[in-house]
């Protein structure tokens, strides 16, 4: 079984029924979602019209067995520190949210579910066979 980072993007399709995000977590030993998703998401409950019940979604779905928030850490900032140098070098910057979330699922050997793929510039990043 594989450990999984859900990008905001796959945590709202997941929402949606996403049958491949479904499988992805059907298929997780552990599934990590980036404080930085996180406040992703809480931002755009506030933004929404149904705050209430997507928070109360959220936290059912962060309390299941394997599910579990990652809190930066220095780790963390030495992977980001490395990414945004190397994109910058490579001129092939992306969203400094998807630094951190990348640089976090480099930290923890995890496969990426995302459906940007500006990932696909990111060094030694693995992401799932959706992205392309």
């Amino acid at each position: 079984m594989r450990t999984i980072l859900l990008d905001t993007n796959a945590y709202v399709r997941f929402l949606a029924g996403d049958e491949r995000v479904l499988a992805s977590l059907a298929g997780a030993g552990h599934v990590y979602l980036s404080v930085f998703v996180l406040g992703e998401l809480l931002a755009g409950f506030r933004l929404g019209t149904k705050e209430k019940p997507n928070r109360q979604l959220l936290e059912r779905f962060l309390a299941k067995p394997g599910v579990e928030v990652l809190d930066a850490t220095r780790e963390t900032a030495e992977y980001f520190g490395l990414i945004k140098s190397a994109l910058k070098k490579a001129g092939q910057p992306i969203p400094l949210n998807d630094v951190w979330i990348a640089a976090q699922a480099l930290e923890t050997g995890s496969v990426l579910i995302t459906y940007d793929s500006h990932f696909a510039v990111v060094p030694g990043l693995r992401t799932w066979d959706e992205l392309g």
